[in-house]
């Protein structure tokens, strides 16, 4: 065994992490996620999720309105003892505030996507939903690979008021064309993938 291998795991305080204890702990691996005060930690990816976080985000990228901006893989806020980092993400472009920045307000994050992992299934499709609704994500979408070909499926999700959670507003397939957060069309089964 090497000294690496034998560092100490940080201990959990008794009520659990905060947002705060998230961005001071040294030596987090990349990634790591704060879910009910809990540490999460996120392994490797494969090919459909790089490949897929690529059409996405060039996909977004296209159409995307000058008041807005496009992020990947950063901290979102959600509550003092929740942090969560969507795949991508859509946020004001207000909330840009320095390119030190490492974290954004969920009041500032119009719509998040998480691409399906295989270790990361139940916290994508269960605990984040609930988690980004709570917090007043207007929009959610969930990437799942489906098909012989393993092709995207792409499930959007729009916040309810009234019951502040998500609801379903569409299934695509082969291409994903909405009107919101803002006009943009897809092509879910570009060459990128292949």
């Amino acid at each position: 065994m090497t000294a690496e291998s034998l560092r100490p795991w940080p201990v959990p305080p008794p009520n659990g992490y905060t947002v705060d204890d998230l961005f001071a702990l040294p030596d987090l691996p990349p990634h790591t996620e704060l879910i009910d005060g809990s540490l999460v930690f996120v392994s490797p990816q494969q090919v459909f999720y790089m490949a897929t976080m690529h059409l996405l985000e060039s996909g977004l990228h296209r159409t995307l309105p000058g008041h807005l901006r496009v992020g990947r893989e950063m901290t979102v806020v959600l509550g003092p003892c929740n942090a969560l980092e969507p795949d991508l993400f859509v946020v004001r472009k207000e909330a840009l505030r320095s390119r030190r920045q490492t974290s954004f307000e969920a009041a500032d994050v119009l719509l998040v996507v998480e691409v399906v992992s295989p270790d990361s299934g139940a916290r994508d499709r269960d605990t984040k939903p609930r988690k980004y609704a709570a917090a007043g994500i207007p929009h959610f979408w969930l990437v799942e690979m489906a098909g012989e070909e393993d092709q995207p499926v792409v499930y959007t999700y729009e916040r309810d008021p009234v019951t502040q959670a998500y609801g379903l507003s569409g299934i695509h397939h082969d291409r994903l064309k909405l009107s919101v957060p803002y006009a943009l069309d897809i092509d879910l089964t570009d060459a990128a993938l292949g």
